[in-house]
């Protein structure tokens, strides 16, 4: 673990953002961990420090919109654009899908990156970029805080995240015995 990653770890384990336990993730699957950004997110100069940390990842600098999908993206995705000079906008849920309202845009030459909080399969990022895909024309990239996914995940642009971590998943009928001792909890990010 080089010395980025070991700040941010020491980040998510200070604010209590990276929980120990039986989790149901998002994509139904299991783990022994689970990521819950909300927590760090309480904490400004936690999500100012993530920023500034993400963005130097981050190889391009003109960006003029930062997207991010709700709900775990938003505090993330809203300080990276403040520390970038870029407008911000979000995609929020309707019946569990997600979608562009409150009148914003995407204009087709604005140079745009998404920005997440966890990928853990990349579900949400396809989503999201099924939406923004038919607006733009230059979309620079995905950046995510955490990267827990087990396998290369292709997003049909780069994908810049802060923090790779890969802890086991598990579907719910083939649970290691001291996980399946727990009761599960779904937290939500």
């Amino acid at each position: 673990m080089d010395k980025v990653d070991q700040e941010v770890t020491s980040i998510f384990e200070e604010t209590n953002a990276l929980l120990h336990g039986h989790f149901i993730l998002r994509s139904g699957l299991r783990s022994a961990y689970f990521f819950q950004c909300a927590q760090v997110c309480q904490h400004m100069d936690k999500v100012t420090r993530l920023a500034q940390l993400l963005i130097q990842k981050i190889p391009v600098f003109e960006i003029d919109l930062v997207v991010a999908p709700a709900m775990g993206g938003l505090v993330i995705g809203q300080e990276v654009a403040r520390q970038l000079g870029s407008k911000f906008i979000f995609l929020e849920k309707v019946n569990d899908r997600l979608a562009l309202r409150r009148n914003f845009t995407i204009h087709p030459r604005q140079r745009i990156i998404l920005v997440e909080d966890v990928v853990t399969r990349g579900g949400r990022v396809r989503e999201a970029l099924e939406i923004i895909n038919p607006f733009c024309e230059n979309l620079l990239g995905v950046a995510s805080l955490v990267d827990r996914s087990s396998e290369t995940l292709d997003f049909g642009v780069p994908f810049y995240p802060l923090l790779k971590m890969n802890f086991p998943t598990y579907s719910p009928d083939q649970l290691p015995q001291e996980l399946a001792r727990l009761a599960p909890t779904k937290p939500g990010s």
